[in-house]
């Protein structure tokens, strides 16, 4: 029964990717300048049509996993079109938080035609995962299930992929650099290279204060804290409203009688030596070493991965650019967008080189 379960999978993939090749081919006879039309499928039901042009476009989704309409941002070499024959490697690349797909402009990430970037929603506070309680104010939250077995399937079976882990790569900032390093550590079988870029990527006890900011997001402590002041502000205005009890994520946070066993079960900084034979690159600042600057914080999440890494012998790619004297011109050594467009600088041209390999 698991044979004909399997080949049946295999046989409707291909079925799709044949349907949504022509498709795409009559599109773009039809209207070169219009997104290709890509056909719903793996639990993905498409909500109107996709918005922007042939190469950078958007499609709004549905899915049993996630409750609410979810963005993936699409961007193709721009001779996609042209080269009906040719397949393309994958960047799959991950937001922060609060933050979405349409937002996430940074020109770096169309600097490459050597490769397809797909960005999916990730929720305000989705932090990559399937959480534990799943029956808050939020609803369905199984971002974990969304990502790896429904939006990546259904871009191998759309797009001409590489559909291999040699060709397939995940990257993301802040919040997305958990989620780049938690998904490729759960599927190693399908990512060759992953990489942070002022990632939350040490949840251990050694960075509680990361653990308590992840905390602070699900339970919207900004809404809060604002709903008690003398009414300066709006609490139904916070990007993470509205706030859910703060077991739900992972279950308790705090180290008491292994209580908070979830936790050390994704967090990346513990398991390191699942990325065996992987691509690693960690990028960080310092904020100027404020202790009122986030990226202070995450810069200590990156030297204590980087110093699991060196104790386990592990090749890896590591860049602390400070205070961003010398990284460009764009980064001040914030946790911000300017510092991550010169990370992607960085970081896509060597993805194209692993991947060209």
């Amino acid at each position: 029964m698991k044979i004909r379960g399997n080949r049946w999978r295999t046989l409707a993939a291909g079925a799709v990717a044949a349907v949504a090749m022509a498709t795409t081919a009559s599109t773009a006879q039809a209207d070169d300048t219009a997104p290709p039309s890509l056909p719903n499928g793996f639990g993905l039901t498409q909500v109107g049509t996709a918005t922007g042009s042939a190469t950078n476009f958007y499609l709004t989704v549905t899915t049993p996993e996630v409750k609410g309409e979810q963005h993936i941002k699409i961007i193709l070499p721009s001779g996609y079109h042209d080269q009906p024959d040719r397949r393309y490697p994958v960047l799959y690349f991950l937001h922060g938080a609060p933050d979405d797909p349409i937002h996430q402009n940074y020109p770096a990430l169309s600097m490459s035609d050597e490769m397809i970037t797909v960005i999916p929603d990730g929720g305000a506070k989705g932090w990559y995962a399937n959480w534990l309680d799943q029956n808050t104010a939020l609803g369905a939250q199984n971002w974990e299930n969304f990502h790896l077995e429904q939006v990546i399937p259904f871009i191998d079976a759309n797009l001409r992929t590489i559909a291999a882990k040699k060709s397939r790569a995940v990257a993301g900032v802040s919040m997305g650099g958990f989620g780049a390093l938690h998904y490729a550590q759960v599927r190693p079988d399908l990512f060759g290279q992953t990489a942070s870029l002022s990632g939350d990527i040490d949840l251990s006890v050694k960075s509680m204060d990361l653990r308590l900011a992840v905390v602070a997001s699900v339970t919207d402590a900004t809404g809060a804290m604002c709903a008690s002041s003398s009414g300066s502000c709006d609490p139904d205005q916070s990007p993470f409203a509205p706030g859910v009890d703060s077991d739900a994520l992972f279950g308790s946070p705090y180290p008491v009688f292994n209580r908070d066993r979830r936790w050390n079960e994704v967090d990346p900084s513990q398991h390191m030596e699942r990325l065996a034979g992987m691509g690693i690159s960690i990028y960080t600042g310092d904020g100027g070493g404020s202790p009122l600057n986030l990226e202070f914080w995450v810069a200590g999440a990156a030297k204590n991965v980087k110093a699991r890494l060196d104790a386990l012998n592990m090749p890896y790619y590591y860049v602390n650019y400070g205070d961003g004297s010398g990284w460009g011109t764009l980064c001040d050594g914030g946790h911000t967008a300017g510092c991550w467009e010169e990370d992607l600088r960085d970081l896509i041209p060597r993805l194209e080189q692993a991947f060209a390999s």
